[in-house]
């Protein structure tokens, strides 16, 4: 398998254990929408984006993002905005 499989399936791992965490998660949260900032500081997937000589003010969820996303085109989880907050939970 090439570099490429390899953090393909990687990705994929990560992916469906933050999906797996969002189920065990959403018996917590009214109407089982659990907040993208709860997801992110639980797991601790808040990152540093940029070179170190590049400027940036704190680190940011990016690498959450990208994995959320990919749960929605697979159509294994929901995603909800309420003004400012990111809400997601497991589709039925």
């Amino acid at each position: 398998m090439g570099h490429m499989e390899n953090i393909h399936n990687y990705i994929d791992k990560i992916a469906m254990e933050v999906f797996n965490f969002i189920k065990e998660e959403e018996s917590k949260f009214e109407g089982g929408w659990v907040p993208a900032a709860h997801i992110k500081n639980a797991l601790e997937l808040n990152f540093v984006a940029v070179p170190k000589n590049n400027i940036q003010h704190g680190a940011k969820g990016w690498f959450f993002a990208i994995i959320a996303r990919m749960l929605e085109d697979r159509d294994l989880v929901q995603y909800r905005k309420t003004d400012s907050r990111a809400y997601y939970r497991a589709k039925s």
